[in-house]
């Protein structure tokens, strides 16, 4: 199978060739060049065997056709658990029990194991740029960790993400180089993205993105999704639909693409913080990109979604069809809050900012008369938010045992203007 850029002027190029690269040469995204058909599929034993099978197209032809169940192997062995969600009919899907505690440890152990493949034997070692707004550094740092002939370099915005989140990204060493910059996630993208295009700079030193720009990270993650529909249809013969909290749109991207394949997926609701680009977008207005605003769910303070430009292929540009097929609701601080408290005391649920949010708009549609089988995406363990968390609960929040090994470890995060010559340097030594 080969893969375009979604701008449509670059060549198509390999699964192989767009992993490594991350982003096309025009600056567009990747994207197969045609979708598989939809299939019929069956649930694996794991989650590792469900995402061979489903990723299988994608990788048909390619060179790293035949490492395809070790690389899922190595990436996907933690577990995903559907459990339930205060009523028979609801659902919660933990995707935080990999070592970082959020959803994003699958996509970057995928890609990790894909890039170590790909680099064998090259003399250059390879700088994977990363922008993060909280969890994506801290996973694909982890992921990438002392492997060999690839360093990381991780760009967050100082003083916008949790104090354990910021420790996860200073606390590696070695291949992992953390920078706290004077700025905004969006800031942090936005220098990322323009290193990626610098020619001259490419030349010098090697780049790659490990964001959800990244088909490495993106198509992975649908494999979570996939595993639990496909149990769930298996065992009640009913399709889920899913609540997913997100920011820069490629947790929820990861779902829809695995509903297009034929997973048995209905519909996907995405919750956003009070970042409206989304909502408004999907209520009807233009697609406009704002500077984004920090909240209690700092993993989603995302003005400018990247992969809103995936989503509009998908749908051949059609913003009318995009908006039948979704919606997206925002949910401010003092609602995160009071559902944090309110699912705590009624329930003796504990979750994360970010989960919350999703788990707001369940609600919500549960009141307007909304019926069927929901999940609600949990995409971190609410450990890594204790500051938020534990003073609403009446609390502490038990710290899983890979995240205290992290917060055990010193850490160190060097201070970086949001300017783009700052970054080249940096990068150029």
């Amino acid at each position: 199978m080969n893969f375009i850029s979604t701008r449509h002027a670059s060549p198509a190029t390999s699964l192989s060739q767009a992993i490594a690269a991350g982003l096309a040469p025009d600056g567009g995204l990747y994207v197969p060049e045609a979708l598989p058909k939809a299939r019929e599929l069956a649930p694996g034993r794991d989650i590792a065997g469900t995402a061979t099978a489903l990723l299988a197209p994608f990788f048909a032809g390619d060179g790293l056709e035949r490492e395809l169940a070790a690389i899922c192997g190595e990436a996907f062995d933690f577990p995903a658990p559907l459990r339930p969600l205060g009523t028979p009919r609801d659902h919660v899907l933990e995707l935080f029990h990999g070592p970082t505690a959020a959803f994003k440890d699958f996509g970057a152990r995928f890609l990790a194991a894909s890039m170590a493949r790909l680099r064998r034997g090259h003399a250059t070692p390879l700088t994977i740029l990363v922008a993060t707004s909280g969890d994506t550094g801290a996973a694909v740092a982890a992921a990438f960790h002392r492997q060999p002939g690839l360093r990381v370099v991780v760009l967050y915005p100082d003083g916008r993400v949790s104090p354990r989140q910021a420790h996860q990204l200073g606390c590696f060493g070695d291949n992992i180089a953390a920078l706290r910059v004077a700025g905004s996630f969006d800031d942090c993208q936005a220098l990322v993205k323009r290193a990626l295009n610098d020619a001259d700079l490419q030349a010098q030193v090697p780049l790659s993105s490990a964001n959800s720009i990244s088909l490495g990270r993106l198509l992975p993650q649908m494999s979570y999704y996939a595993h639990a529909a496909l149990a769930h249809h298996a065992e009640t013969g009913r399709t889920l639909n899913v609540v997913i909290p997100t920011g820069n749109l490629g947790n929820a991207m990861a779902a829809i693409l695995a509903r297009a394949l034929g997973v048995p997926l209905g519909r996907i609701v995405l919750a956003t913080n009070a970042n409206r680009v989304l909502p408004d977008f999907f209520a009807g207005g233009d697609y406009a990109p704002a500077a984004s605003v920090s909240t209690l769910a700092n993993a989603m303070d995302v003005g400018a979604p990247s992969n809103f430009e995936r989503l509009r292929w998908l749908y051949a540009g059609d913003d009318a069809a995009l908006r039948t097929a979704f919606t997206a609701s925002s949910v401010d601080d003092a609602t995160i809050r009071a559902v944090i408290a309110r699912r705590f005391r009624d329930h003796g649920e504990v979750h994360c900012p970010h989960t919350a949010t999703a788990v707001n708009v369940l609600e919500d549609l549960r009141a307007q008369g909304e019926e069927g089988d929901w999940a609600v995406a949990a995409t971190a363990h609410p450990a890594k938010f204790e500051s938020v968390v534990e003073p609403l609960i009446g609390r502490e929040v038990e710290v899983p045992p890979a995240l205290a090994d992290l917060l055990a470890r010193p850490a160190q995060a060097d201070p970086i203007p949001a300017d783009y010559d700052a970054l080249r340097e940096r990068l150029s030594v």
